[in-house]
């Protein structure tokens, strides 16, 4: 089962990558942020911002992830580091990416993080036919029959 809905979550992800982003040591709240995914590189991802960003001091973060028609759910525990490499920093580079920054690519406070992922927490929201059934007519539901749910590592 891990390995597939580990599949279920990056397919999810690749096709709305933006996660709620914090730092597990702070009480700041997280914040929305767009995934760089990498189909090669499934144990990071990336993020731009700026060295101002409440998440640029790196260190150990979770995000949380939904998909857009709310199937799958993940939260994700990792540690953010600067991405020093300038052919990471434009592989991802992009107009949407630009648009955030007055200089583009040599803006001064542009800086790229790293998500060094470790495991996630992952939810396939897929109620068999009982969970429906018992749903619309106010009978019990068991976890077991709301889909599948399992940590995995990354």
């Amino acid at each position: 089962m891990s390995h597939d809905i580990r599949e279920k979550m990056w397919k999810a992800m690749a096709d709305s990558p933006i996660v709620m982003l914090g730092l597990t040591g702070s009480n700041a709240h997280h914040e929305p942020m767009h995934a760089q995914l990498d189909k090669d590189a499934n144990s990071a991802f990336w993020f731009y911002t700026t060295k101002t960003n409440r998440n640029a001091a790196g260190g150990k973060a979770m995000a949380q992830f939904a998909s857009k028609d709310h199937k799958v759910f993940a939260c994700i525990s990792g540690n953010l580091v600067e991405e020093t490499d300038p052919g990471i920093i434009d592989k991802y580079w992009s107009k949407h990416v630009s648009a955030w920054y007055e200089d583009g690519r040599k803006d001064a406070s542009l800086k790229m993080l790293r998500f060094d992922l470790d495991e996630a927490e992952i939810w396939e929201a897929d109620a068999d036919f009982s969970a429906k059934v018992n749903i619309t007519f106010g009978g019990k539901v068991k976890p077991e029959e709301m889909g599948e749910h399992d940590k995995v590592r990354l």
